[in-house]
């Protein structure tokens, strides 16, 4: 029989090869509910809607595109789905998907409704839809940047949205489609989409696209992106690639012709052999599952580290990680034998040491407690892991060194200290002007997304604040601190702990109290820190006036009042940011941090809200952890033995945190994609 090694490295390759197979969740750009009538639950014109949307992903064709109807008379719904035309079949089933679960929720018993997303649009109504052009209800979104030279970047953009629509327009009746580029001002290239359903006719399609173009050309003019949606077309333009480089334009070849019989004989072969290997998959899968489960139950469980391991088998891996290896005499002499005087702080799993290498680049040295009982596959498992992780938003882990009984972890030197020692210090906290503080909230927002959607790995940081949010030179934020992570061997996107970790203020209640997190643990605590960085107060106890308030109770207030414009820091209400994007982002951190944690948007969402400020942001409701009357500031949510503060490990001059970690590490969940 295999060892249990064995079976879950298998399973980390089918889970591997399963993720590539499943699509990301696509942005999402709104909805309307249009108000042509209602349905009352479990009627006729329900049952039939719901039968009708279950078939729109298995029926979506080649092209993308899919549309049929269900029912008699009145009780008859109609449905139309459209996936962009340069998605690949995976991602346009997983959008589809996706639209048919939200679009009824959102628009609870609306007999017509809509939704937009980048990759599909879901349409369904009461009456027939195709070969109509329909262009409201519509929605208009905009890049927040103007450009240089406006008049210019109008003319190249209408040029070339103009050459798109011709082409689309003659696209055929499989496909409607066509993207490209042009050169804007300044030898920036402009790339556009355009894009109609594909049952209009080539002048009905034209005539849409140019309705398009002309609420474009009003909403949009001189900004550097813009998104016009109908019902029955869109189109788009941006500065950066946000489709195929190249697009699937044409429709592919046809099959050469099959011999009567031969076609039927072939589909059954394939479908034989597809079921029969599905069918062995999935129960090897309910096999390692069962095996998996049986010898988690004989494991002690460890105090820090990989919940699985796996070894390395590849020469790319063995090599990858020989690379990231230091010598310790490397690292002692970078650290000047680890002298006090190249001391950055001490963490609950040990010292973070300031160095120099020979060549003369700086970095942070973790130098973790000659106690730890992590074993070395797993060390360097949990390096390899870490070190794969690349944005310019996250702090990177440079290599390790293993000998003997000590373990280290070198990282990039992060010179300006975190972000607490700027917000509140009463000196530095005049150098973050509004345009300083926003900067920071989008790359921290864009890190998150990063860690929970667009890595190798769904990572929930358990642990953002403001003391492990770095910054470097030109004041650009990275996350740091991910602590030893876990690796769990299936794509989970919850899970619940007994070793509740983070920082009181920043956790999420349901993490605190019960230890459920999610990837709305790391939004809770986002949301935290767009508060503490719009008000410039700490989220923990502050006087206001003869008053004792915690951030949340103080904001929540003053937002139902509406006196949220005294919530701004005296520091900004001075200065030359715009009143309008500070009230927003109190507006998104009040989403962040609602009671219920199926209302907090996502980062995805969230990154959307900041890039598109035509959006209409949603009114939030109480936050979690809302009191009334005084709390202690040092009372914790959940306790541990031997609580100690942890330190950023890559940050200059940094000394304990007021208000570090409850637990002695923050501990950084993994999930392979």
């Amino acid at each position: 029989m295999p060892s249990p090694k064995q079976l879950l490295l298998f399973f980390h390759v089918f889970t591997a090869i399963a993720g590539l197979a499943a699509g990301q969740p696509s942005p999402f750009f709104g909805t309307k509910c249009v108000p042509t009538g209602n349905y009352t639950a479990n009627s006729t014109y329900q049952k039939n809607l719901d039968m009708l949307l279950s078939s729109l992903s298995p029926n979506i064709d080649k092209y993308g595109f899919y549309s049929s109807s269900i029912g008699q008379n009145s009780d008859r719904a109609y449905a139309m789905a459209l996936c962009r035309g340069d998605v690949r079949p995976e991602t346009c089933h997983s959008c589809i998907d996706e639209s048919i679960r939200a679009v009824p929720q959102l628009c609870p018993n609306y007999k017509e409704a809509i939704g937009w997303y980048d990759n599909c649009t879901l349409r369904y109504s009461n009456e027939s839809m195709n070969g109509t052009v329909v262009a409201s209800p519509d929605r208009c979104m905009y890049n927040v940047n103007n450009a240089t030279n406006k008049d210019r970047f109008n003319e190249k953009v209408e040029n070339l949205l103009s050459s798109l629509r011709v082409k689309a327009a003659a696209g055929g009746s499989l496909r409607k489609f066509a993207s490209g580029t042009a050169l804007g001002p300044d030898f920036e290239t402009i790339y556009g989409l355009v894009q109609c359903t594909p049952d209009l006719s080539e002048q009905q399609c034209n005539d849409c696209l140019a309705r398009a173009s002309t609420l474009d050309s009003r909403c949009c003019s001189g900004m550097r992106g813009g998104i016009v949606l109908f019902p029955s077309c869109n189109i788009r333009y941006e500065v950066y690639t946000f489709f195929e480089e190249i697009p699937a334009d044409a429709p592919p070849p046809n099959p050469p012709p099959a011999s009567p019989g031969k076609d039927s004989n072939a589909t059954k072969v394939v479908t034989i052999v597809v079921v029969s290997s599905v069918t062995s998959v999935i129960a090897l899968m309910i096999c390692l599952c069962i095996l998996k489960r049986k010898w988690k139950k004989r494991r002690p469980e460890r105090r820090f580290g990989t919940e699985a391991t796996t070894e390395f088998n590849t020469v790319d891996e063995i090599s990858t990680l020989e690379s990231l290896k230091y010598g310790f005499h490397t690292l002692s002499a970078a650290t000047d034998n680890f002298s006090n005087a190249n001391k950055l702080g001490r963490g609950g799993f040990g010292v973070v040491y300031k160095g120099k290498l020979d060549e003369g680049q700086e970095i942070a040295v973790k130098r973790l407690s000659a106690n730890s009982v992590q074993g070395e596959l797993e060390f360097k498992n949990e390096v390899m892991l870490v070190a794969k992780l690349q944005h310019r938003n996250l702090v990177r882990l440079l290599g390790f060194c293993l000998q003997g009984i000590e373990r280290l972890l070198v990282y990039e030197f992060v010179p300006n200290s975190s972000l607490d020692h700027f917000l509140f210090d009463p000196t530095k906290r005049t150098y973050l002007d509004w345009k300083r503080r926003s900067k920071i909230i989008s790359g921290v927002a864009r890190g998150l997304l990063y860690l929970h959607e667009d890595s190798r790995l769904r990572i929930i940081h358990r642990d953002l604040k403001a003391s492990n949010v770095l910054l470097d030179a030109e004041m650009n934020p990275k996350i740091s601190d991910f602590g030893m992570a876990r690796l769990f061997v299936t794509d989970e996107t919850q899970g619940s702990t007994n070793r509740i970790v983070g920082t009181y203020g920043y956790m999420a209640p349901e993490y605190a109290m019960h230890g459920n997190f999610s990837i709305k643990s790391d939004v809770f605590s986002f949301g935290v820190l767009i508060l503490e960085i719009v008000t410039g107060k700490k989220n923990t106890s502050f006087r206001n006036g003869e008053n004792l308030e915690d951030l949340l109770s103080y904001v929540w207030k003053a937002w139902r009042e509406g006196t949220t414009s005294n919530l701004i820091d005296p520091m900004l209400s001075s200065g030359s940011g715009s009143m309008h994007e500070m009230m927003r982002c109190l507006n998104i951190g009040l989403l962040c941090v609602q009671e219920n944690v199926a209302d907090r948007p996502t980062m995805a969402t969230v990154v959307l809200m900041f890039t598109s400020l035509s959006l209409t942001l949603p009114a939030p409701s109480k936050p979690a952890f809302f009191m009334q009357g005084n709390m202690n500031e040092n009372m914790p949510v959940a306790t541990e033995t031997n609580p100690t503060t942890e330190t950023n490990p890559s940050s200059s001059g940094v000394t304990e945190s007021s208000h570090g970690s409850i637990n002695e590490t923050s501990i950084t969940e993994l999930y392979p994609r």
